[in-house]
Formats: C-alpha cells, sequence, structure tokens
C-alpha cells in the first residue's frame, strides 16, 4: 500500500497530515482547533478539511458557522455524519432531521439532501465508494 500525504500550504501552513496508510491516527480536537483559526474559517461560512482518503473511503471534518448551509446535492456512496459539536438540519426530500452533539446519521448513497447549521457546528463526515 503506497502512503498519501498532504503539505501545507499557504492557507492551511499546519497541513501536513497522512491522508492513508496502512494505520493513520486521527487528532479530531486538534483539527478542530486548526481549522477553526485558519483565515478561511474567519471569512467564510465554513471550513473543511480532508483527514482521511483511499479508493474505499473518505473522511472530511467540516466546520459551519451559524446558518451557514450547504446546498441540495447527492453523495456517490453511502453517507455518515457524527455530529462532533454544535447542532444541524439535515433535510431530504422526503424528511428532516436535526442532529446535535454525540448523534450519527447514516444516508444511502443516491438520496438528495442539504445540511442547515442551527448553532455553530463540527461534524465528521464519512463517504464510502459506491459498490456499482
Amino acid at each position: 500500500m503506497d502512503e498519501k500525504f498532504n503539505e501545507a500550504t499557504g492557507n492551511r501552513p499546519q497541513g501536513d497530515r497522512t491522508l492513508d496508510a496502512p494505520l493513520v491516527t486521527i487528532d479530531l480536537q486538534k483539527l478542530i482547533s486548526q481549522i477553526k483559526e485558519e483565515k478561511q474559517w474567519k471569512k467564510s461560512d465554513r471550513n473543511a478539511i480532508t483527514v482521511f482518503k483511499s479508493m474505499i473511503m473518505r473522511m472530511v471534518l467540516i466546520a459551519l458557522h451559524k446558518d451557514s448551509e450547504i446546498v441540495k446535492h447527492t453523495a456517490k456512496g453511502m453517507i455518515n455524519i457524527q455530529v462532533l459539536e454544535g447542532e444541524i438540519e439535515l433535510i431530504t426530500d422526503n424528511q428532516t432531521v436535526n442532529l446535535s452533539s454525540g448523534q450519527v446519521l447514516i444516508l444511502h448513497e443516491g438520496i438528495d439532501h442539504s445540511v442547515h447549521a442551527l448553532k455553530e457546528t463540527v461534524f465528521l463526515l464519512t463517504i464510502t465508494n459506491a459498490l456499482s
């Protein structure tokens, strides 16, 4: 297995991290602090960082300011949303679900959905690649 790394950039000076290896550890609290200190968080309604990426799965830590919205879209794979801080509203064509800190939602592939931050929120998004 080839190990994958991400290097630091001007926008993300603390960006050096392993994206894929036989064993990867992720310090979510450190990354939450990092993305909340970055320029993108201070000038935008959100910030995100990919914390793991392989051919099978991708994990993205996402921070949203209160009332931020991720517009309606469809994931090509199954998703798992684990709310670490705050509260979001996930909206599909058939259902609306509120999730707060400590709660997890799983959504099958191909379902249109949007996300609205009811409070300043941080969540971990895990996306698996579609089997077909």
